[in-house]
């Protein structure tokens, strides 16, 4: 079991969440294959702990545990799982980096169909 980060990341990566990963197992793809995404932070799999410290600080709601991923979003567990053994790094938050406000975080969840 790992934790998954969704599509609700995608074009927004706040970064907090590397910041609190223990194993530094969140990563943004930095290869060339184009079924991974660049502008999305994703979970190494195999890296992964289970410890839960990144959901609460990931402020658009993106990270679910594996056996939690809403239906809409199954087809990411297969996404972050393609960054195994793939070019990588852990990416820094920058210090000035606004916090996004709850209702770009609801707009965003729509965007994506996404309703909790």
């Amino acid at each position: 079991m790992a934790y998954i980060i969704t599509k609700l990341c995608l074009d927004c990566k706040d970064i907090a969440c590397t910041q609190v990963c223990p194993v530094d197992c969140i990563y943004e793809y930095s290869g060339d294959d184009t079924s991974i995404p660049k502008n999305q932070l994703l979970i190494d799999p195999d890296e992964c702990i289970d410890c839960n410290a990144c959901v609460p600080e990931c402020p658009w709601e993106a990270i679910f545990e594996e056996e939690m991923v809403p239906e809409i979003f199954h087809e990411d567990i297969e996404i972050n799982a393609r960054i195994v053994g793939k070019p990588r790094f852990v990416p820094k938050r920058p210090e000035d980096k606004k916090m996004p406000s709850s209702q770009e975080v609801q707009a965003n969840k729509e965007k994506w169909g996404y309703v909790a």
